[in-house]
């Protein structure tokens, strides 16, 4: 029976985003190369089919962002450049949520005058500040921390509309009281039960591990990438707000701590797990 369509695309996309975890939080530490075999190995356990992931290497090396390249012998692929941009543009956006911005710091404010013509990239700019972590305060209008502004631009600038948008910083002076108008842009509550959820998913397991005196390989190497690839698609909708702006009870850092505790238990062991897949001499970072 053949698998359904919205199925079959559930996988692709579940493959494509596990790799961009894959390369970020594994790949790059291992010298920016890895090898084809070995990768999919350690991919399958992770619970992808060897096809779908060697459909989404295809897939990201046609987009420019691996190049084929043989080592020791061993078939693989090395990180473009253009793979190398984007993993650092992900590494600012992600990161910044562990830690407030600084309110004294202002705001980065995009507004933008798209024609008619251009709708495509009007939408596409949409996105692209949505997924930045930018807020929506009004028609064409969109906020940020100050600090997201080099991020803003490379988009604006990737998608050729730096003539139709007014990019600001500056701080808040007057208006609505600024806790009202960070509501209105975010949907802060929905931003803080998927904190919530990771905290209900891997809290008790963060206090698991730290009492664990031994952690296979291939278990810390699966729960590393997931707790990466769960965290990494959070912050692309907190910008890492200041603090001042959120409710007391705000779940954020408390979802922080917990990921930072999984990774500094779980990293080394997944790391050198994965190293035994790569030929000898070619994991060093």
């Amino acid at each position: 029976m053949n698998e359904p369509q919205g199925t079959r695309s559930s996988t692709a996309r579940r493959s494509r985003t596990v790799l961009v975890t894959f390369f970020g939080s594994v790949v790059r530490k291992m010298g920016g190369w890895m090898p084809i075999a070995g990768s999919v190995e350690l991919l399958t356990l992770c619970g992808l089919d060897a096809s779908s992931v060697r459909t989404a290497v295809s897939r990201l090396k046609q987009r420019g962002w691996l190049a084929a390249e043989t080592r020791a012998g061993v078939r693989g692929y090395r990180l473009t450049p253009t793979a190398l941009e984007a993993l650092a543009a992900g590494d600012e956006v992600i990161w910044h949520a562990r830690q407030p911005a600084d309110l004294a710091d202002g705001w980065c404010v995009v507004n933008f005058s798209v024609p008619e013509s251009a709708r495509a990239k009007r939408h596409q700019l949409r996105s692209h500040l949505n997924a930045l972590g930018f807020g929506n305060i009004g028609s064409a209008v969109w906020i940020a921390p100050a600090r997201m502004l080099a991020a803003a631009r490379r988009a604006i600038e990737e998608l050729g509309l730096t003539d139709s948008c007014a990019v600001f910083v500056g701080e808040y002076v007057a208006g609505p009281r600024l806790r009202e108008l960070v509501r209105t842009g975010w949907d802060l509550g929905e931003i803080d039960r998927q904190y919530r959820e990771f905290l209900d998913g891997y809290g008790a397991e963060a206090d698991r591990l730290a009492e664990r005196a031994v952690i296979a390989g291939a278990d810390a190497f699966v729960g590393y990438l997931a707790v990466v690839d769960h965290w990494r698609k959070l912050p692309f909708r907190d910008p890492g707000l200041p603090s001042e702006v959120l409710t007391d009870d705000w779940s954020g850092p408390a979802a922080v701590r917990v990921f930072e505790r999984m990774v500094a238990t779980l990293e080394g062991r997944a790391l050198a797990y994965a190293a035994r897949h790569w030929p000898s001499g070619e994991s060093d970072g």
